[in-house]
């Protein structure tokens, strides 16, 4: 896994061995960010569920002012710490070892991120969790781009009883980008 594009381009990555992330591979990566890419330059990012940091980090790399990464796995924070050291965006990151649900409440009150990327674990159901969350929190506007990593099984029918719209959806092999905002 490496990045991209940007000032980190070819930047190889470490991620932690097993099954407790998920990297999203190089083509899947590089399609997410041709799709977001005039939202990066600029934007304050904030990565949920964010394994190795691969994505944040991409979005750094390509301009992001300032990315906020929140994993709970304490090995997955570590080597998240180490790919933002490696490819020198660590300046502008900022690392919250905790539970998503967590982080967002220490976040409240701050003003909107620009995208919310999330990847949580498949079958949880903690998309509708996460983004229950955010419906009523100031971390997210009707501007902000949020984008859901998720199995291909994983049902959105709920997503306008929360206030959110889909406006796209990207399917891959086993999994599939939703992107989506506040209404």
């Amino acid at each position: 896994m490496r990045v991209i594009a940007g000032t980190a381009r070819s930047m190889p990555l470490k991620t932690i061995r097993g099954m407790d992330t998920r990297p999203t591979t190089d083509k899947i990566k590089e399609t997410l960010f041709n799709i977001l890419q005039t939202d990066v330059c600029g934007c304050r990012f904030l990565d949920l569920f964010s394994g190795s940091g691969a994505i944040a980090i991409e979005a750094l790399s390509r301009g992001a002012a300032h990315a906020v990464l929140v994993e709970q796995n304490g090995k997955a924070a570590e080597c998240i710490r180490e790919n933002l050291i490696f490819t020198r965006t660590a300046d502008r990151a900022e690392v919250y070892r905790c539970d998503v649900l967590t982080a967002l409440r220490r976040l409240e009150g701050q003003k909107p991120f620009d995208i919310i990327f999330m990847d949580p674990p498949y079958h949880q159901e903690l998309e509708h969790q996460v983004l229950a969350s955010l419906a009523d929190s100031s971390l997210a506007d009707e501007y902000t781009v949020i984008v859901v990593e998720a199995s291909l099984e994983t049902d959105f029918s709920w997503l306008e009883g929360l206030g959110y719209h889909a406006y796209k959806y990207r399917k891959y092999k086993t999994n599939q980008h939703v992107f989506l905002q506040k209404t």
